[in-house]
Parts: structure tokens; C-alpha cells; sequence
């Protein structure tokens, strides 16, 4: 065994040991390995971590910007993307669709998910049972870095093709602050009462960011 593969074999039975002591460069290094079997990854890993702030910014950036840093090819590329995406799918899988949402934490961690890594606005929107049961997710738009068109009609066809009875509204603001706009209270009120004429009930809205969520109904502000 030479010594750059003697490097990789202890690395691996580190990770398997102590995988939460690993800093994130050392994760990618570590990754890196399944996609240039024979290079050594540590400077690749060192540059992106460098180049994109985090390693959620390695894992935010688009691949053509991941392509020039030097040592990431395209295998290498589709390697970081998947891996995003298996984690977002992770999230998906570890939350369960027949719960029933008792409170906002139960929110929280429904839709976390579902905007796990989002970098443009996205709104959602979960459909209910009279109980509360989740009868499904449904994402309704996704726009630019800052705005995302909401439409009654998409809320609605949502809603009533699960048959729900309450619906939660769930948008992101990718700027970091969770805070509602008067756009969004304007939008909550409409939406509300809208739904309201055809006997379903706007249960809240609530904002995302990166690691909060913010609801406007535990909030106080009206939603009507």
C-alpha cells in the first residue's frame, strides 16, 4: 500500500470512529475521494471551502462556478450536487406524512425540508385534515432571489384536490430575515378569506430562513 493510500485507508476508519470530529474540509477531502480516486484531495478541499465561505456554500454553489476550482472536474461536480440532494431528501424521508401537526415546532420540522438549501424565494403550502393530519406538501412557486408569485387559484387547487379542511402558507426569504412584510400580511389576509368562502380555514403562514422559522400566527398577527 503506498503512502497516499495508506493516507485514504485512515481517514476512512477515522470517519467511521469519530465521523462528528471531521471539519468540514476535511468531509470534502474525504468525499473527494470517491470522485478523483487517485489525486489528493486535500487542496481541493481546502480551495472550496475557501472559495464559497461554507461548506453549505460549496454545496449552494451552481455547478459551473464548482468547475473552477481547480481539481473539480465534472465527476466531481455531480458528486457535491447529489450529495445536496440526498440530504434534502433525507430530511423528506425522516418526516412522517401521517402525523398531525400539534404545534409549531411540528411545523418547523414538516417543512424544513422542504427549503433545505433553497437561494430563491419558494412558497408552499400544507394541506389538512379537520384533526390537523398532514395529507400533504405541495409546492405552489418558486421565483428569484427575492420575490415569488403566490396565487389563490394554485393555493386552492392544492388544497382542494387533498380534500383539505386547513391549509398552512410557508414561503422562505433567502435574505435572512424571517420577518413578515406588509406584502406578506397583505397576502395572508386575501388568501384567508378567499379559502374562507369555500369553508377552508388559513391555519397560519409562517417564514423560513436558514434556521428559523418565523409564525405569524403565534406572532399575533391577524390572518383575517
Amino acid at each position: 500500500m503506498s503512502m497516499h493510500q495508506g493516507h485514504r485507508q485512515r481517514m476512512k476508519e477515522e470517519f467511521l470512529a469519530r465521523p462528528d470530529s471531521f471539519p468540514d474540509h476535511k468531509l470534502l477531502e474525504l468525499l473527494l475521494f470517491y470522485a478523483n480516486p487517485r489525486s489528493d484531495t486535500n487542496p481541493t478541499a481546502h480551495a472550496l471551502i475557501e472559495q464559497f465561505g461554507s461548506l453549505a456554500g460549496v454545496l449552494d454553489a451552481a455547478p459551473e462556478e464548482l468547475r473552477k476550482v481547480l481539481g473539480m472536474g465534472d465527476h466531481a461536480v455531480v458528486l457535491l450536487k447529489t450529495m445536496k440532494e440526498l440530504s434534502r431528501r433525507y430530511l423528506t424521508a425522516r418526516t412522517g406524512m401521517d402525523d398531525i401537526l400539534q404545534n409549531t415546532d411540528d411545523v418547523f420540522y414538516l417543512l424544513r425540508p422542504h427549503f433545505f438549501g433553497a437561494r430563491s424565494e419558494r412558497v408552499c403550502v400544507v394541506c389538512l385534515d379537520g384533526k390537523g393530519k398532514n395529507l400533504g406538501v405541495r409546492k405552489i412557486s418558486e421565483g428569484s432571489v427575492n420575490a415569488a408569485e403566490v396565487t389563490t387559484r394554485k393555493v386552492m387547487e392544492a388544497a382542494m384536490a387533498l380534500n383539505a379542511e386547513k391549509v398552512i402558507l410557508a414561503h422562505n426569504h433567502p435574505s435572512g430575515l424571517a420577518l413578515p412584510s406588509p406584502e406578506d400580511k397583505a397576502t395572508t389576509i386575501h388568501l384567508a378569506r378567499v379559502l374562507a368562502s369555500v369553508g377552508i380555514t388559513l391555519a397560519d403562514h409562517v417564514i423560513f430562513t436558514d434556521d428559523d422559522m418565523v409564525s405569524m400566527k403565534d406572532s399575533g398577527i391577524p390572518l383575517i
